[in-house]
């Protein structure tokens, strides 16, 4: 009998590339969404169906943070998140045959701008404003059900790198000769910004800000590897366990495609493309440094551990040619 596997928020760049492992290898993926194609949310009695007697639910639902944070956006991050966990959490709570396990999406954005240490599952502070309360709030969302036949693991992820993910864009910029390093400085606030926790605060000089990363093959294997680990609950950071600076980011991106330049983009101009874009600097200018000590300590080993080769992989599954790949 195959495995049955209950994937919630399928839709983005993470689920598809999950729904399509999962699927290879057998599996047999039922889909909750906006509008299934499974059940869809708001269906109780469907989705409590589905998630009775599966193997592992995972779910990823939630409104991307790449938009700008006004008021409905901020309304919409929030409720995307909390109303879909807290709406799993009672199917389960409401089946028959509880799943064994349930992973539940989260970031490593939980953890404050980090300039002087890594931040772990152990050692690791929370920052502060609107994306820390965000997952904050859906980590507390997960957690607080009564579920006690339920193994329960966030999985608190870097930015993740694949094709399709947020690296296509800088791909982009970067063959264009603008791929050098996102740089902070100075930036006046609003109070209305203040107030909602959405500014980014000049932090790193020179584009030192650390970027915590991780390969999509990785999300896969930390997945699997948790599913076979019965110790490991609570929150596991999933993120490479060598992490760069932007700088270094941007300069491997940069010599993978083989281009010899890379203009860099300093505060203002990020200020001002991200409004045109509908995006939010803190994306690219807070300093995320994170390490996967749970998964380590565990005996996890990562199938894409080191930047370079990690982007010379994703950059040869979108065919450029070999002459740039290995430039």
């Amino acid at each position: 009998m195959s495995e049955r596997i209950v994937l919630a928020g399928a839709s983005g760049f993470i689920g598809t590339h999950l729904a399509e492992a999962f699927r290879e290898r057998g599996a047999e993926v039922a889909v909750i969404g906006r509008s299934g194609p499974d059940a869809a949310w708001g269906d109780a009695a469907t989705i409590t169906r589905l998630v009775d007697g599966a193997d592992v639910v995972i779910n990823l639902a939630g409104k991307s943070v790449n938009c700008r944070y006004n008021d409905a956006n901020r309304a919409e991050i929030f409720r995307s998140r909390l109303d879909t966990t807290r709406e799993l959490a009672a199917a389960i709570a409401a089946s028959d045959a509880p799943p064994p396990l349930w992973i539940n999406s989260s970031t490593a954005t939980i953890y404050r701008h980090a300039e002087d240490r890594p931040m772990t599952e152990s050692t690791g502070e929370l920052g502060t404003g609107f994306s820390v309360n965000v997952a904050t709030s859906w980590e507390r969302a997960f957690f607080e059900a009564d579920l006690p036949q339920t193994r329960r693991v966030a999985l608190r992820m870097a930015i993740v790198l694949g094709d399709g993910s947020a690296l296509v864009p800088l791909i982009r910029l970067a063959r264009f000769g603008l791929g050098g390093a996102q740089r902070d400085g100075r930036w006046f606030a609003t109070t209305a910004r203040r107030n909602a926790g959405t500014f980014h605060e000049f932090g790193a000089r020179g584009g030192r800000q650390r970027f915590s990363w991780v390969h999509i093959d990785d999300v896969l294997g930390a997945i699997e590897f948790v599913r076979e680990h019965p110790e490991l609950d609570g929150v596991v950071n999933v993120s490479s366990p060598h992490p760069v600076d932007n700088r270094a980011f941007m300069a491997t991106v940069r010599r993978v495609l083989g281009m010899p330049i890379g203009l860099p983009a300093f505060r203002w101009m990020l200020e001002l493309g991200s409004a045109v874009i509908r995006t939010e600097t803190e994306l690219v200018l807070k300093s995320r440094w994170v390490v996967p000590e749970r998964l380590l300590a565990a005996g996890y080993e990562f199938t894409q551990p080191e930047l370079e080769p990690a982007l010379r992989d994703i950059v040869a599954r979108r065919g450029l040619p070999p002459a740039s790949i290995h430039s």
